[in-house]
């Protein structure tokens, strides 16, 4: 690093910017005393040859979300979460990296707009509160083997042990900083999310893919492949051999209490992707949905930079781009959009027309009647085909709750 002379430096700057912002480096890390210090670079240089002052970045967000016709609901897989994104809009909570990060790419927001005026410090994430981790919850799963009698005193050692079963003790620093890409109308509990995150990374560390993953092995004739092998009783089961094979991760792991957590998509540091279910629906049009869709993500968006992506399916994509080309993706491989115009089942609710449909497209019938349904926004209709209580049986290794199917 230099003093800023020129325009040739001074760009030569931004870009180094652009390329740390994206690494989102930790507090403390060499990384992350290089982005403060380029940054007041910039900032200075920008004193003395831009006399004309930036847009405020409270603004700046806000004119964006005008130009993009964007609500601040939009704004929540940048944020982590609709309360954050009114506390920021009305200036009670200032930008951390992650959302600086997050608005960059996501948004095309110029990072020098984004960080004006921020002091280092402020820049900082939140430091970790280990007692506020679900860890009763954990030890009554036997996530946690070793005996634990203070929760709250005990608490750090004890979820630092736990997450050293993913390669480092530091593990869970960088699980609960980078969740921005989060699909979801409620507040998700960040330090659940976390702990799931891990649990799921760890069984996957426990039982890796025979082979490794060969990058841009995952696109639509994958899928579509993949997606014939519903119409056999056993397709879930048979759909995670199918993955590994190709050196994915499947791993199934109920949700914890306030996550309201369908699937996710998780990039390792090694470069091997996971896809993570919850089975929060027992219903097969659930699944198979739900792992085309984390497979989009794998396929469409995540990188060694963008590691994770957390779904509610519950809650409609609605100007999230990445979520939205997810959707269509995983749509595309299931029943591709000209058949499903063709088809009777596109206008008529009934079982005979989904059954056809399915029978053409060489799928199980629980997939056209879930895309019957949510056609016609009507979740009540075809029960009998969506195929309810036939996937977590599969699974019996997996410790099951017991709560109920809440959506019929």
């Amino acid at each position: 690093m230099k003093v800023i002379k020129s325009d040739a430096d001074y760009e030569a700057a931004l870009v180094e910017i652009d390329r740390l912002l994206e690494r989102n480096p930790a507090s403390g890390t060499p990384d992350a005393e290089q982005l403060e210090v380029l940054t007041l670079l910039v900032r200075g240089y920008e004193d003395r040859v831009f006399p004309i002052a930036l847009p405020d970045p409270i603004h700046a967000i806000k004119f964006r979300m005008e130009q993009q016709n964007l609500s601040q609901r939009d704004l929540v897989p940048f944020f982590g979460s609709r309360s954050k994104v009114c506390e920021v809009l009305s200036g009670k909570r200032p930008l951390t990296l992650s959302m600086i990060r997050a608005l960059h790419s996501g948004l095309g927001i110029p990072a020098k707009v984004l960080l004006q005026e921020r002091d280092a410090t402020e820049l900082e994430e939140a430091p970790i509160q280990w007692e506020r981790f679900p860890i009763r919850e954990m030890v009554a799963r036997g996530w946690i083997k070793e005996r634990v009698i203070d929760f709250r005193s005990q608490a750090e050692d004890v979820l630092r042990r736990f997450f050293a079963q993913m390669g480092s003790a530091k593990a869970a620093a960088p699980l609960y900083r980078q969740t921005e890409n989060v699909r979801s109308a409620r507040d998700m509990d960040r330090y659940a999310l976390t702990a799931w995150t891990a649990r799921v990374v760890i069984l996957a560390l426990q039982n890796p893919p025979p082979v490794s993953y060969a990058p841009g092995s995952v696109d639509l004739a994958f899928l579509t492949e993949l997606a014939r092998l519903s119409v056999f009783d056993q397709g879930p089961l048979l759909a995670r051999e199918f993955l590994a094979k190709h050196g994915i991760a499947l791993v199934l792991e109920p949700h914890l209490p306030r996550t309201y957590l369908d699937g996710a998509a998780i990039m390792t540091e090694t470069g091997r992707p996971i896809v993570g279910m919850t089975l929060r629906y027992d219903r097969l049009d659930n699944f198979w949905f739900c792992v085309m869709h984390e497979l989009a993500h794998v396929s469409l968006h995540l990188t060694r930079e963008v590691t994770q992506f957390f779904d509610d399916l519950d809650v409609q994509a609605r100007g999230d781009k990445k979520e939205e080309e997810a959707d269509r993706l995983a749509g595309e491989a299931l029943i591709p959009e000209d058949e499903w115009r063709r088809s009777p089942a596109s206008r008529l609710r009934s079982p005979e027309a989904a059954v056809d449909l399915a029978s053409n497209l060489r799928i199980h019938p629980a997939i056209v009647a879930g895309r019957i349904r949510h056609h016609f926004k009507s979740y009540r209709m075809l029960n009998q085909l969506v195929g309810h209580g036939q996937v977590r049986g599969l699974f019996a290794e997996v410790k099951w709750s017991k709560e109920a199917d809440v959506r019929a």
